[in-house]
């Protein structure tokens, strides 16, 4: 049994019945399903299990927290919703994204829904004021690192705002300023809810000694984490990853970690190619694979799998300072069980 089926088993119920009271209320019946979809397809629900887990390490009652995991499982799947109507993206989990199942209007609509689930959840936690500058705090975060993330792109969207503030093409001249940008990127769009999911479960235990610590776990875990997904993008196998490999380059984007690290080391015959096949207004499949062709002839996938290594290992040092006790130790196995995860 692995870390996250041992705290499904724990958890999962009262984790799942917390969000669908918040999302249930006040919802025509009409409604109830497509608003309670998202949450329904699924999920490895790391976030909040890492609330309850970070709130029992720092020596709390998990139940206090129940709130606080609603509210960054909550915040998780209103990013998805929205992330997926951005990108006009079909697949997730394996099944048909919010907007491909419901239209995208439709979604718009259940986003904000779950924007005031979240509001709701938020009156309920151990200390409101404090959790919702949280809260708001970490969707600002998530909200601009989308924008940078989309900045990133080399091509694509005719946006006005994204045409003329467009990142992708100027950083190219200069890898560090590009590989600087990325890391700033899924440090906000990625990393910052799974630090706060960690921080809440210091916030849930009131236990501020234990805030600085969960911080570095969470944000290192979680720019550990974007890196294996950005791996698996290009290289991953779908009906494991849950959603169509190869998407980052279908969208044109610079931000991924092994097209980053790729760009440092192509020659510039290849680099051109590949750029090129970013450039074109519709990447097909057989394009998607000939840039995976061009990146498997350096060592694009290795040197990011080392910096995501890397991170993993200053998230686990950072443990170090709760202590030890079972709870940390559970921690420590969330980490271990999320980088090596398809590996």
């Amino acid at each position: 049994m692995d870390i996250l089926e041992k705290l499904h088993n724990l958890y999962g119920r009262e984790i799942d019945e917390q969000l669908i009271k918040y999302l249930s209320r006040e919802v025509s019946e009409e409604f109830r399903d497509a608003v309670i979809y998202q949450v329904s397809t699924g999920g490895k629900r790391l976030r909040p299990l890492i609330t309850l887990t970070a709130t029992r390490a720092c020596g709390g009652d998990y139940r206090i927290a129940l709130p606080a995991a609603a509210i960054v499982e909550l915040i998780h799947n209103y990013s998805l919703i929205y992330d997926d109507i951005i990108d006009e993206a079909l697949l997730r989990r394996n099944k048909p994204t919010v907007r491909a199942k419901y239209g995208d209007n439709a979604a718009i609509l259940i986003g904000i829904w779950y924007r005031e689930a979240i509001e709701d959840a938020i009156l309920e936690t151990r200390d409101p004021i404090a959790f919702a500058r949280e809260t708001a705090s970490t969707i600002r975060a998530i909200d601009e690192g989308e924008r940078l993330d989309i900045l990133l792109e080399y091509a694509g969207r005719r946006d006005p705002y994204f045409v003329d503030n467009r990142l992708g093409p100027k950083l190219l001249s200069n890898w560090e300023a590009l590989y600087n940008t990325y890391v700033k990127m899924i440090s906000l769009k990625t990393a910052a809810l799974i630090r706060t999911a960690a921080v809440f479960g210091a916030m849930s235990a009131n236990a501020p000694h234990c805030i600085k610590p969960l911080s570095e776990y969470g944000t290192y875990l979680g720019l550990a984490f974007q890196v294996l997904d950005d791996i698996l993008d290009i290289f991953g196998d779908v009906k494991k990853f849950g959603k169509e490999i190869g998407k980052d380059i279908k969208e044109h984007k610079l931000g991924n970690a092994v097209v980053v690290m790729a760009l440092k080391e192509l020659s510039e015959r290849d680099r051109e190619e590949l750029l090129g096949i970013l450039g074109k207004a519709v990447v097909t499949d057989d394009d998607v694979k000939r840039a995976v062709e061009i990146i498997s002839r350096t060592n694009a996938r290795e040197n990011a799998l080392k910096i995501a290594m890397d991170f993993a290992e200053k998230s686990e040092n950072a443990l170090k300072e709760l202590g030890s006790n079972e709870f940390v130790e559970d921690l420590r196995e969330i980490l271990r069980f999320t980088v090596t995860r398809e590996f």
